[in-house]
């Protein structure tokens, strides 16, 4: 199927599509006999051949299953043919040279593609065929064919012999107990209310009226006048409504045409796909022992297609990764270095206006995970303080519209500076108050406020005294930032109805009269943009800039956090991010909903976090795409409201681009392939009238400019709840901290509210392999049996999660065609000759690093495979390719200095030659990288620790230079991206060392697992040995569970 080009675009709206071509319906497959059934009947396929061609032929299984026939074609009728038993092996997706070398196919759908390998040249047929479906019945069908000889010429036994599969029989002994145990009289029929109940109970997701609908379908098409359900009525309606094709044919796939798992197939699917490198053979048969509904396959340890399909929709595969689940980060570094989940007048019910205050909303923000409530007190009978705001306090006698903003008589702040004490007592965190007036000690950690509360609001200065003192009241910034005076703002909602605010001049900060017993029980003042200001000043060391609210002050000698309105803070972010980053290093600043949100509306979180703000309050009692956003972030980490900030905001020293994009790290490739929905719900507020749907879906990336992304799958027309897609798309992450993935279901055919359901989740909280992702509604519940089944693979992968780093991101080119990152001028003389000397080591660990990158992918590919296979499924495929009649395999696996060999046996064919010549340069590769990291990584370290020991004299060198003004800013930028760039080349090439390690201990256990073991060394005088390679010999006969990897 082809997806229209033009909703594949970036965020920024949606259009609807409507068809008028007739689309087929999905095909309902439950057994191999269903795809030889469809094969024979035979389809259209398009046959790719070299040279940028394209043949549109109709291919068949003949009668017997002994060959593939097409036409029309130039070949006599007997030519036109290719026998089954010449077939060595059937490839799905792109895989061949024929594809990857072939202009006009990179265009066609990889889901789409497979390829027949025959004739001991391993010669490929090519083709494409018109949906994913389609080409998983043929993909499916010639496999069963190939690991089933005796069906070839076997006709209609053939089919008789895939519905007695071991998963069939398995399938069909459980449904036959389960329909006997509603059987109570042993006539072998019951009630079709019966059959209904047990049918949902087996199947939860299936929806009661559709099984009755096709209880009586069956029912008319036998002309019977009783509603009485047989057994064979009964396995045929169960197998049809609660069969996933989608999972059927992934189960066929992994186990060689079974219909059914053992503990060896499960264990290399959780190893290969699901990234699971400590699984054993005692947790697959858990696995078996939880979800295998079939006493039979419970007694064999098998894992049939439902119990597979009921441990594919489980918590275990979920998307969102288990370890953040729990608290992960690290939670002993200071507060500015975490984005902190806030909360903004929660405590009201409604919008702005008419909400009513309730602690409630308080209540369910700290549920939520919120760590930042805001708190509006106001004057309350008997002297006591109440919660609210001046136009809306808790009860509703105490509405009053004062002329100027409330503030609390001095008596009611003594008394709530004692109910703070008494309430709180040791909860209440205070600064120790010897250290007023002296230079602010770092802010607290997470871990030191853990069951503590941080007061933040005035503070008297440490030079006023007495038991009351006066302090500044900055203005509320309405709408945006700067001067607001005569500026015409317009009310969100109001647009089409001219509704208009004018701000008057605002008037001079207020004086306020604060309690000596209050201010002493606030941890961290609030302060406005000025502090900002402040900041940015002393970095140039010039004079201060005006602001829209005064003169610059200087860095105050408390705790402070600096507050920003929404219009503010995203004039910094757009203007100056380098340096709203800089100064939230060491201050934590927070935005607040601009005033004219009166509806209690959020703004966009996302462009606020990039700025490096650490503190973004919502409106929690508003559901939206904001709130899912904010949801999603604050999700890791165990949801406990802190999450680390990129280590590019934390770092003393590095250099921040308004892209996200991390000098001399590539980005990452994500990619989803969405291949089914399960249980949608109609849209809400759509009625009850029809119950077909037209969905589609969404994939929305939110983060750094350079990574926002959006695309979208095709409309699954009529196919109502459980829609199939096949579709795959690619993302480029930058900045991975930052990132955000959205999924949104929509309804195509429903006009008005077409949201159906959506899940976001952090990109570090992603984790590979088949996944299952629950659907939640618009106020972030979960919908009950609604979720996506998608496939997720992430390359380059630089931290977080469970993948491996495979470096996909790599030219193809020779060495003299490659990029290398470049370290910068900064015209300092001192400097420059201390950075210099990185040039050389620089390029080495380049070409360390994509040389063994090239060398692992070429293999892939010699193998059949794509670039985001596991090693073990390669070798599994060169093993395969490695047997011969004889018995004994091709090639056998040897140590050589510690590293593991494959070593040709007799005589083998120039294909198989070929894959283990690759083999070897693949091994020669990460040996290389392993025994050189070291001493080009300690280079580039020692010019990094040399270029540091500048970062105090910077100022003082640049201005000895002469150097002003935007060259000035220019220099500090350039030494700071220097010391990101030698930073960054140093972990990247740590970690492609300890890849290339793992690499080598997964090649030796995947070849003693399939049987490619080495001869017993014959005693002789000790092998000289390297060090790396005595590691390669560690990680080998080590256990499993070293480093979590295979």
């Amino acid at each position: 199927m082809t997806q229209d080009p033009s909703v594949q675009k970036a965020v920024g709206g949606r259009k609807k599509t409507v068809s008028f071509s007739s689309i087929p319906s999905e095909k309902k497959v439950s057994s191999a006999a269903d795809c030889l059934s469809f094969m024979q009947c035979g389809c259209e396929l398009r046959k790719v051949r070299p040279g940028s061609r394209l043949y549109c032929r109709f291919y068949t299984l003949d009668v017997e299953h002994a060959c593939l026939r097409w036409e029309p074609s130039k070949k006599d009728a007997d030519r036109a043919r290719l026998d089954i038993a010449a077939i060595r092996e059937v490839r799905a997706g792109k895989s061949t040279d024929t594809f990857r070398h072939n202009g006009p196919a990179e265009h066609l759908a990889e889901e789409a593609a497979f390829s027949v390998i025959h004739g001991d040249e391993y010669e490929s047929l090519d083709l494409v065929a018109l949906s994913a479906d389609v080409a998983n019945i043929w993909v499916t069908g010639l496999r069963y064919l190939l690991s089933h000889p005796a069906a070839l010429g076997g006709g209609v036994g053939a089919g008789e012999g895939a519905e007695g599969s071991p998963g069939n029989l398995m399938r069909a002994a459980w449904l036959a107990a389960e329909f006997g145990a509603g059987d109570e009289d042993g006539y072998g029929i019951v009630p079709e209310d019966v059959a209904v109940e047990t049918i949902c109970r087996l199947c939860p997701r299936i929806k009661e009226a559709k099984v009755r609908l096709r209880f009586k379908e069956i029912q008319r098409s036998k002309e019977k006048l009783t509603s009485h359900v047989t057994l064979e009525e009964f396995q045929e309606a169960y197998c049809e409504l609660c069969t996933r094709p989608d999972v059927y044919f992934l189960l066929v796939q992994l186990s060689k045409d079974r219909e059914c798992l053992d503990a060896q197939d499960l264990r290399l699917f959780l190893e290969t796909e699901q990234g699971l490198s400590q699984a054993t053979a005692e947790s697959c048969l858990d696995i078996v022992r939880r979800f295998e509904p079939s006493d039979v396959g419970q007694e064999r340890g098998l894992l049939g297609l439902d119990g597979f399909t009921r441990y594919l929709q489980s918590s275990e595969c979920q998307l969102f990764d288990p370890e953040h689940q729990h608290v992960c980060q690290d939670m002993s570094l200071p507060l500015p270095h975490y984005y902190i989940s806030a909360s903004y007048r929660s405590y009201l019910l409604e919008d702005q206006v008419h909400g009513r205050a309730d602690l409630g909303g308080l209540l369910r923000a700290l549920q939520v995970g919120c760590r930042c409530l805001e708190l509006g007190v106001t004057d309350g009978l008997d002297g006591e303080p109440l919660l609210g705001v001046e136009h809306n306090p808790g009860p509703p006698h105490h509405h009053h519209h004062p002329p100027a903003p409330a503030t609390l008589r001095s008596a009611l702040e003594l008394v709530l500076a004692q109910h703070l004490r008494k309430v709180l007592g040791p909860r209440l965190y205070v600064p120790d108050v010897q250290h007023r007036g002296r230079p602010c000690a770092p802010l607290p950690t997470p871990e030191q406020l853990k069951g503590r509360v941080l007061l933040v609001g005035k503070k008297l200065p440490p030079e006023e005294e007495g038991s009351e003192g006066e302090v500044s009241e900055d203005e509320e910034e309405i709408g945006g930032g700067g001067p607001l005076a005569g500026r015409r703002m317009t009310i969100p909602g109001e647009e089409e109805l001219g509704v208009v605010l004018v701000v008057p001049p605002p008037p001079q900060p207020r004086r306020l009269r604060l309690r000596r017993e209050l201010s002493d029980l606030v941890g961290a003042a609030r302060t406005g943009s000025r502090s900002f200001y402040a900041h940015r000043a002393q970095q140039t060391q010039g004079s201060p800039p005006t602001t829209p609210s005064g003169p610059a002050l200087p860095d105050p000698p408390f705790w402070t956090l600096c507050s920003l309105g929404e219009g503010e803070a995203g004039r910094l972010t757009n203007e100056v991010p380098e340096e709203l980053v800089g100064f939230t290093k060491r201050t934590l600043t927070r935005v607040r909903p601009s005033s004219v949100r009166l509806d209690s509306s959020n703004p966009n979180p996302q462009g606020y976090w990039r700025g490096g703000c650490q503190l973004v309050a919502l409106n929690q009692q508003t559901p939206g795409v904001m709130l899912d956003l904010h949801r999603g972030r604050f999700a890791q980490n165990g949801g406990c409201g802190y999450v680390l900030r990129p280590a590019v905001m934390r770092e003393e020293v590095s250099y921040f681009s308004t892209q996200g994009c991390v000098p001399g790290v590539p980005p990452q490739t994500l990619r989803v392939k969405v291949i089914g929905a399960h249980g949608l719900p109609k849209p809400q507020g759509s009625g009850s009238k029809g119950e077909v749907i037209d969905p589609y879906v969404v994939l929305e990336l939110h983060g750094v400019p350079a990574d926002c992304a959006e695309q979208r799958t095709r409309t699954a027309a009529q196919n109502q709840d459980d829609p199939l897609f096949d579709e795959t798309f690619e993302f480029q992450v930058n900045m991975p901290e930052l990132a955000l993935l959205r999924f949104v279901v929509l309804d195509d055919d429903y006009i008005g509210d077409d949201f159906i359901g959506q899940y976001s989740v952090a990109f570090e909280c992603l984790q590979p392999g088949y996944r299952n992702v629950p659907l939640l509604d618009v106020s972030g519940e979960l919908l009950p049996h609604a979720s996506l089944f998608v496939h997720v693979a992430v390359t380059n992968r630089r931290g977080g999660g469970k993948a491996h780093r495979r470096g996909l991101s790599v030219r193809r080119g020779v060495r003299r065609g490659r990029e290398y990152v470049n370290l910068r001028n900064i015209g300092v003389r001192a400097l420059d000759d201390t950075f210099r000397p990185a040039g050389a080591p620089l390029r080495e660990a380049a070409d360390l690093r994509e040389d063994t990158q090239n060398a692992t992918v070429n293999f892939k590919e010699q193998c059949g495979l794509p670039p985001v296979a596991k090693l073990k499924q390669c070798i599994q495929s060169l093993t395969t390719r490695l047997q011969t009649s004889e018995g004994p395999p091709g090639a056998s696996l040897a140590m050589r200095e510690g590293y593991p060999c494959l070593e040709p046996l007799g005589n083998l064919p120039d294909n198989t030659r070929k894959l283990l010549s690759a083999y070897d340069t693949m091994v020669s590769a990460h040996r290389q990288l392993i025994e050189n990291a070291d001493s080009v990584q300690e280079k580039i370290a020692q010019v990094q620790r040399e270029g540091m020991e500048f970062h105090e004299e910077l100022p003082r060198l640049v201005e000895k230079e002469g150097l002003k003004g935007r060259k000035q800013s220019k220099a500090v930028e350039s030494f700071a991206w220097n010391i990101t760039v030698l930073k960054g080349q140093c972990d990247l090439l740590r970690g492609a060392k300890m890849d290339a390690l793992d690499t080598l201990r997964q090649l030796a256990l995947a070849c003693e697992a399939f049987g490619l073991t080495a001869p017993p060394d014959p005693p002789s005088a000790p092998q000289k040995t390297s060090d790396h390679g005595a590691h390669a010999v560690h990680a080998r006969r080590g256990s499993t569970q070293g480093n979590g990897r295979i």
